[in-house]
């Protein structure tokens, strides 16, 4: 047995190396590879088609990448971030308008405060929000 023969079974069996069947060329394979590949030659993904939805995308608007980002995103119920924080900053808005505690009005304005942050870092400028005044919820 050559000393090359030994190294390439050791690898392998270690599946390192593959065998590239019409070059007969070896070749190096990382393991999620060699993973994925073998459960595809075993079927294990011919029967999606009940996970995901294609998306719909409009074939006029191709000229205009952002223009059908946008479309493709209202037409597929997707929305960015920001908008979603926005959203929950309003109901938070309005359950702060209920509170009497003042424990829950702490709390809830803290966590407005957290997402409007976290909502002006992703947003374009002219939709940024402003921080809630604990004060102006407090009652005297």
């Amino acid at each position: 047995m050559k000393k090359n023969d030994s190294f390439e079974k050791a690898h392998i069996n270690k599946e390192i190396l593959m065998k590239d069947e019409q070059t007969n060329a070896w070749y190096y394979e990382d393991h999620i590879t060699a993973i994925v590949k073998r459960a595809e030659k075993e079927g294990a993904f011919e029967n999606l088609s009940g996970y995901g939805k294609p998306l719909k995308l409009d074939e006029n608007l191709v000229y205009n990448p952002l223009k059908q980002l946008h479309k493709t995103m209202k037409d597929n119920n997707i929305l960015p971030n920001w908008i979603r924080l926005g959203k929950e900053i309003d109901q938070l808005l309005a359950d702060l308008e209920t509170y009497e505690s003042e424990y829950n009005i702490r709390k809830t304005v803290e966590s407005i405060n957290k997402k409007v942050t976290e909502h002006n870092f992703s947003c374009p400028p002219s939709a940024q929000r402003r921080k809630v005044i604990l004060e102006t919820y407090l009652k005297p």
